[in-house]
């Protein structure tokens, strides 16, 4: 078979090579970030507050731009994407804020099916999709009521589903389950995984040490402004691989 005829390999989600991060000019806060995330990959990353984990999320989903090294997604080079580039990638990344990020004035039903109205869509090529969606997170009879009348907990999955509702390939999310109990937890990191296994790429942070494991992902964990490439053991506890130390995976 010519080379021409074979089927190419997809390109990775993100890569970073010796990335640093600082805000203006107050001290580094990551250093020496290292990693190549597989179109199609699981990733879940701990760490304690404050050491970086918001941070390193943000430049995945193009908040934040490193102060030094090289840096790309879905092929595009972070370092020189122009604006209109940077909103062109933003519309293929799903983020769920820890803060939610809901627009008070909008319903629920409005606040998740705004990516598609950006897009262009007419409301009747996808309500039906934003009512299922909705019940499948438990508020399907909180379709019309808004933000700030909802728990936190519900706020967190009007959240969720906003950010996945495009079928976006690169999922971002920031503690998606601290808001809500455990059983809709599991039920939520259920459906991040459906989602894995229809071909989009996530990264999660979390504080729960467990979570890597429990879902199969691939362990991130960030301690002291630096990237550790880990192995999930059942207690919860990372192995940290000392080849991976700040290294390209």
């Amino acid at each position: 078979m010519s080379s021409n005829n074979r089927a190419q390999a997809p390109v990775p989600t993100a890569i970073f090579s010796h990335v640093s991060a600082r805000y203006g000019r107050g001290p580094t806060v990551l250093h020496d970030i290292n990693f190549r995330l597989e179109a199609g990959s699981y990733h879940v990353l701990t760490g304690p507050s404050g050491a970086g984990k918001s941070t390193l999320l943000k430049m995945l989903y193009l908040a934040h731009k490193p102060c030094s090294g090289g840096a790309s997604l879905f092929g595009q080079d972070l370092m020189r994407l122009r604006r209109n580039g940077r909103a062109d990638l933003r519309r293929r990344i799903g983020v769920v804020f820890q803060d939610y990020r809901l627009l008070d004035h909008l319903t629920a039903f409005e606040n998740v099916s705004l990516p598609l109205r950006l897009q262009g869509l007419v409301k009747s090529s996808y309500a039906e999709d934003v009512v299922e969606l909705l019940t499948w997170v438990g508020l399907g009879d909180r379709a019309n009521a808004y933000p700030p009348t909802l728990s936190g907990g519900e706020r967190q999955r009007v959240a969720i589903a906003r950010a996945i509702v495009a079928k976006p390939q690169l999922i971002v999310a920031d503690e998606p389950t601290g808001s809500v109990d455990p059983e809709m937890g599991q039920r939520l990191m259920r459906l991040f995984t459906e989602l894995n296994k229809l071909g989009a790429t996530l990264v999660i942070a979390t504080h729960d040490p467990t979570m890597a494991l429990q879902v199969g992902a691939q362990a991130w964990h960030i301690q002291d402004g630096q990237l550790h490439h880990n192995t999930p053991t059942p207690d919860g506890g990372p192995v940290i691989d000392p080849y991976h130390h700040g290294g390209a995976s």
